[in-house]
């Protein structure tokens, strides 16, 4: 009987594997760069809240710690940091306790009179992305000068600029300067992502490579969960003998029929409908 169960849980368990929990981490206000002393907020936003998702990071003075110990004010699936400091300067993500993490932001706090509001997040390609030279105590509308790993891009007289349609040649270190002499923000690197390709047979009916991945997965999967029913139950049959009521309620060829053709429906809607 034991052999049995732990047999019919490791099939449970490796259909189970091939799911995985995600969590988003977004940051508000949405920057990768804050002046010390602004409130900042961390939330995992989650697929799965039961995946257990907890904020962490690695800066100058910790290395993993998590939100609440030592850092942060734990809120949920969120941190709030009120009084932010150069030294919670690093990388953060959120971590679940079964092992996945999330994406990584890096975050920027400076003590001087600067900052560049760039995404925090990668950008898609082909969106239009705004750069912010913000100053602390003035009006974020003075001219500044934007660079690009190092070299000047453009100056603007009302310290934004946007990059229309961006690709991947622009991603890089971005830094801004406020020409009238109240300095230069720290560097911020902005990521650049490809558009995501449709890969869901939803989205794709007419993908021949893609219906054939998943008719390919039917025929090698079918047999094997009606081999492995099957040896659960006679297995099981065996032990409990005949003056007990069996596990399974159903004979093990009816179980093999109906799964048979269960798959046989599956694979036949499939073939008729890409094939």
């Amino acid at each position: 009987m034991e052999k049995a169960s732990s047999l019919w849980l490791l099939f449970s368990t490796s259909l189970l594997s091939c799911t995985t929990n995600q969590a988003r981490l977004t940051v508000s206000p949405s920057s990768s760069q804050f002046f010390k002393g602004d409130f900042v907020s961390l939330s995992c936003e989650e697929d799965d809240s039961s995946a257990g998702w907890s904020l962490r990071r690695n800066t100058s003075r910790d290395t993993g710690a998590e939100c609440g110990d030592e850092w942060g004010r734990s809120a949920g699936s969120s941190c709030n940091i009120s009084y932010i400091d150069p030294l919670d300067s690093g990388v953060y993500w959120c971590e679940s306790r079964e092992g996945p993490i999330s994406n990584m932001v890096n975050l920027t706090v400076t003590g001087g009179s600067v900052i560049l509001q760039s995404p925090v997040l990668p950008v898609m390609e082909g969106d239009d992305v705004t750069l912010l030279c913000k100053t602390k105590t003035t009006p974020s509308n003075l001219p500044a000068a934007f660079y690009k790993d190092g070299s000047l891009i453009r100056k603007q007289p009302t310290g934004h600029m946007t990059i229309q349609h961006v690709s991947r040649s622009d991603e890089g270190l971005y830094k801004c300067d406020i020409i009238s002499g109240h300095g230069e923000s720290p560097s911020s690197w902005i990521t650049v992502t490809g558009k995501p390709t449709n890969t869901t047979l939803a989205h794709e009916p007419s993908s021949p490579h893609l219906v054939s991945r998943v008719f390919l997965h039917l025929v090698v999967f079918c047999p094997y969960f009606i081999s492995t029913l099957l040896m659960v139950s006679l297995y099981r049959w065996r032990v409990t003998g005949s003056d007990l009521i069996p596990v399974v309620t159903a004979p093990p060829t009816q179980a093999r029929e109906r799964l048979a053709e269960d798959c046989d429906d599956i694979v036949g809607v499939i073939t008729e409908h890409h094939f």
